[in-house]
């Protein structure tokens, strides 16, 4: 009987053409959608940005100073007239680098004033703060790298003054790095999760709707009155959607992995994760997702309801849950709120995974709140089932 009712559930899905449709496809239109667009959020692409350069100086430090910089940034933008300033002020630049006059003679002398200005970085006024900031990060750190260069020499070290310049920098009392981090945070690993965690939840629309199709048609009247108990009757809709979700994670990861280089954006990395924590993981969000849906459909007695409350309930769970708005964005209050959402506790478990390298024992405490969340649910499921 139980086989007989999990081959029914999977039937009836495969004729819903639009539950078909939410469950797979709309989790991978966001992921590609809104990796893209949050791309150089996670990764500012400065290289990508357009500029120009007035040399005053037209010393051979100068030459250095912007031949590095080119390397880093591109190739500078080849200024049609000296009246540049509107073009920055329109946008049409980005910034312009300026090096002034007696730029070489203050490297060489070091002079009093230290505010003495030599090198301008000016952009345009919309410019984001953070690409603002990174590429004056980047200004400052080859000035400074070029006037070490002339002490160094003033001091009397001969040979490869640049080598002797990287030895100072390596030297330095500061070290920064990701702890537990095996690859650099981008959108993509951000997106995958959270959408997929999201797509997951999203089987309440399908669950509650052919279980109102299911009651309206007496269907239900019929397999009770066959001998199926409650609990045999909803463990049969719990499985076949599980596997649903596991066919939505496969196919989620491999968008990831594949699909999203081809089109331009970073790949999701899987070298080095656990894969046995990602599969407890994905286990825990699909039950909870699950159980979710079946309470809810319990609950509900019209398709109406049915195309309303679940998914009302699913973006709000999201909204608060750190997918639809990166978690470390939100303020403080929100944060605390999000850590009572079971869609965040699904994706900081793969965010765990993924990101930060976790292992079994990392994500277990996770994992039992997701467990804890289904049981609760499939609990008040059968209640109202038998209601």
């Amino acid at each position: 009987m139980f086989i007989a009712l999990a081959k029914k559930e999977l039937l009836a899905l495969s004729r819903d053409v639009h539950g078909l449709a939410a469950l797979f496809l709309m989790p991978m239109v966001f992921i590609i959608v809104m990796s893209m667009a949050l791309k150089d959020v996670y990764a500012p692409r400065v290289q990508t940005l357009s500029y120009a350069v007035v040399n005053q100086d037209q010393s051979h430090q100068a030459s250095r100073l912007l031949s590095a910089w080119s390397v880093e940034h591109g190739a500078p933008t080849t200024l049609e007239s000296d009246d540049w300033h509107e073009a920055v002020r329109a946008g049409r630049l980005k910034y312009v680098l300026q090096v002034d006059a007696g730029f070489a003679k203050a490297l060489e002398n070091a002079p009093e004033d230290e505010g003495a200005v030599q090198v301008h970085l000016l952009t345009e006024p919309g410019l984001d703060q953070s690409l603002f900031e990174s590429t004056r990060a980047s200004l400052v750190l080859q000035v400074a790298q070029l006037r070490t260069e002339s002490m160094l020499l003033q001091l009397g070290v001969r040979g490869d003054t640049e080598q002797a310049t990287q030895a100072l920098f390596n030297n330095t009392l500061v070290a920064a790095q990701r702890a537990g981090a095996k690859t650099r945070p981008t959108s993509v690993q951000q997106s995958v999760p959270g959408w997929l965690v999201f797509g997951m939840f999203f089987v309440v629309a399908a669950i509650a709707g052919l279980f109102v199709d299911e009651r309206s048609c007496g269907a239900l009247a019929r397999l009770r009155s066959l001998g199926a108990t409650p609990g045999t009757l909803l463990g049969a809709k719990v499985v076949p959607y599980m596997l649903v979700n596991g066919i939505q994670a496969a196919l989620m990861l491999s968008v990831g992995v594949w699909l999203m280089p081809l089109l331009g954006g970073d790949a999701l990395s899987l070298q080095g994760i656990s894969w046995g924590a990602l599969g407890l993981a994905l286990l825990s969000i699909s039950a909870a997702a699950v159980s979710l849906a079946l309470a809810i459909a319990c609950l509900v007695s019209t398709h109406a309801q049915a195309s309303t409350l679940g998914p009302i309930l699913n973006v709000l769970m999201a909204a608060l849950g750190g997918i639809m708005v990166p978690l470390f964005v939100m303020p403080k209050v929100m944060q605390q709120i999000a850590a009572y959402s079971p869609m965040n506790w699904g994706l900081e478990a793969l965010l765990d995974v993924l990101l930060r390298g976790a292992d079994v024992a990392a994500v277990l405490p996770r994992i039992a709140s997701l467990t804890g969340f289904s049981a609760l649910m499939l609990a008040l499921a059968y209640i109202l089932f038998r209601r």
